[in-house]
């Protein structure tokens, strides 16, 4: 009996069994276009249908010129509960690991703004790349209350989270979260590994403590590794005047 599935299809199921079976692990490079042509005795235009739809759902990274590879598990995090990104990592039962880009103080007058800081005042800022399996799902790019957060810049952001430090020092009154979707431009997709044209969930999020503008963060993560999820808590009504970290 014939198999009624498209060939297209055909080539889908194919790679996502393997996938699911194990022997195409997170990572591994899977058939190229040329390999399924001369496996399946399909035209390109099929192999490359397949293969593109596959990217679409999250199940295959495509880096053109280099190859295709099964995608790394997707991080998931709660949507409007503030989380901390290695116990997220750690929940789905991957290795957490954090690389520090950039630690300094710094006065950029919008940003002083934003957080409410009078001019001649700084800021704490940490730019990290957030790790699972060694493989990038978060970049952050944060800023700090240094009158909230004194020992921001002390603080050895392998060993500890920006969450962890923050929430130590205070509870959470309020947040305020935004949500988009842009492409990363050619250096984030350099530190997050991504083909430029992939895009990103970008979360922007101003956070109050003690009456004061504690931290404010652009988070950035590749669609096909990193999601969030979940309907509990509310966004407060404060002004969405984002500037772009």
């Amino acid at each position: 009996m014939n198999d009624p599935l498209p060939q297209y299809q055909r080539l889908k199921a194919y790679v996502s069994d393997e996938i699911a079976a194990g022997r195409l692990r997170p990572g591994d490079r899977i058939p190229s276009e040329l390999d399924l042509i001369k496996r399946f005795g399909v035209s390109r235009m099929t192999a490359n249908r397949a293969l593109r739809e596959l990217e679409q759902a999250g199940a295959v990274t495509r880096v053109q010129g280099v190859g295709s590879f099964v995608a790394a598990r997707k991080t998931e995090q709660a949507m409007f509960e503030i989380n901390n990104i290695a116990e997220a990592v750690r929940a789905g039962g991957q290795a957490y690991g954090c690389r520090v880009i950039h630690l300094a103080a710094e006065a950029e007058p919008e940003m002083l703004a934003f957080m409410g800081l009078g001019a001649g005042t700084h800021y704490g800022r940490a730019v990290l790349l957030h790790l699972a399996d060694g493989v990038p799902v978060q970049h952050e790019d944060r800023c700090a209350n240094l009158a909230f957060a004194p020992h921001f810049l002390d603080q050895d952001f392998t060993c500890v989270t920006p969450y962890d430090h923050l929430m130590a020092l205070g509870p959470l009154q309020a947040a305020e979260q935004v949500f988009e979707a842009a492409l990363p431009g050619p250096e984030l997709a350099r530190l997050l590994q991504v083909p430029a044209r992939l895009p990103c969930i970008v979360l922007r999020r101003r956070t109050w403590s003690m009456n004061m503008v504690a931290s404010a963060a652009r988070i950035t993560a590749p669609s096909n590794r990193y999601r969030f999820s979940g309907v509990t808590g509310a966004v407060p009504p404060f002004g969405l005047g984002l500037p772009r970290l």
